[in-house]
Formats: structure tokens, C-alpha cells, sequence
């Protein structure tokens, strides 16, 4: 079995995806991890979005699908409707199981089942957004010894989410946007 890469993985709701757009046009082409985005949004925008995401990048991004194995400088969006999980061998599963914190799919399911699969070899990101998911997958990623990070909440469009993490979970560090993108960027 070939050796999985490490994996990113970012988490966001409401007013992420202005972060991400800043993000992805500085990812060079030899970047080397695995890149999950789960985003909360409509059912309905799949396609636009990954579109959207794709144009700002010069790594291929696509939709999660079931069975997709990860490969180091891809970046998979789940799907809305469905939770992303992934699978020992390093392969994307969907579930459709119900809403968790009113998300599907949710941060800290995907969190959650990166942490058992990747422990230190895991980065997870937790942007802007208005509920709570995202902490509790936050906290399985440091007890597994992976890393955490959430936008700082000053410059976060919505405040909550970030928030919440850092007053309930250990965070090992508070990112404002351009620290975020530097920080990405130097991830090997």
C-alpha cells in the first residue's frame, strides 16, 4: 500500500469562503498534502462551488465522491447533503446519516474521521461560521496528536465558530488571514 500524504483539512460556514478564496490562488503547484474543504451551504451549488474553488487554483479540486482515494495536491470538497468520512486506506466514504450541530455534512464528523486515520500526519483549519461544529472534531484531532487552528475571530466575518473552539478545545494556534495563507503555504 503506498503511503498516505498528510491531509488538510478546512472547515468552515458562513463567511469562510471569502478565506479560502484568498488561500487557494497562493498554493503553488508541487504542493504536497491532501486538501479537504468542508464547507456548510445549500444543497443546490455543488457544482458552482467547486467551480468557483477550481479558478482560484492551479491544483485540480473536485467533488468528493465515494470510493476517491486522496492524492498529495488535490483538494476535495464534500458534497453538500452528505457527510465525508474517511476510510483507513486513505479512501473518501459519504453518509447521509443525519445532521449533526444542523450541518450535513459536518466539520466534526470530518474531523473526527481524519483524526483516526491520520493522528499527527493532520492538519485541521476551523474558519468563520455561526454554530458550534467544528470544536468537538477540533478536540479529537489533539488527542490523536494532530494539529489545530481556527481563524482568529477579529478578522472572522462571523465570529462564532472560531470562537467557541479556542474557549472549549485546545488550539494550537490563532490565525489571522495572512497568517492562515503563509502558514498553508510552508505546510510540507
Amino acid at each position: 500500500m503506498t503511503a498516505l500524504p498528510k491531509l488538510l483539512v478546512i472547515g468552515g460556514s458562513a463567511g469562510s469562503l471569502d478565506v479560502l478564496l484568498q488561500l487557494l490562488p497562493e498554493l503553488e503547484s508541487q504542493w504536497p498534502l491532501a486538501m479537504i474543504i468542508v464547507l456548510h451551504r445549500k444543497n443546490d451549488n455543488d457544482t458552482l462551488l467547486t467551480e468557483l474553488l477550481s479558478a482560484k487554483t492551479v491544483l485540480p479540486v473536485k467533488d468528493a465522491e465515494e470510493k476517491d482515494v486522496l492524492m498529495p495536491g488535490c483538494i476535495y470538497v464534500a458534497p453538500s447533503d452528505y457527510h465525508l468520512l474517511i476510510e483507513p486506506d486513505g479512501s473518501l466514504t459519504l453518509d447521509a446519516s443525519e445532521k449533526v450541530h444542523y450541518s450535513r455534512p459536518s466539520i466534526d464528523v470530518t474531523f473526527m474521521s481524519a483524526a483516526e486515520v491520520f493522528a499527527a500526519r493532520l492538519y485541521c483549519i476551523l474558519l468563520s461560521g455561526a454554530n458550534m461544529d467544528g470544536s468537538e472534531g477540533l478536540q479529537a484531532v489533539h488527542d490523536l496528536g494532530g494539529f489545530t487552528a481556527v481563524q482568529d475571530p477579529a478578522n472572522a466575518e462571523v465570529a462564532f465558530m472560531p470562537r467557541h473552539a479556542m474557549n472549549n478545545v485546545p488550539v494550537d494556534k490563532v490565525l489571522n488571514i495572512r497568517e492562515l495563507v503563509a502558514f498553508v503555504k510552508a505546510l510540507r
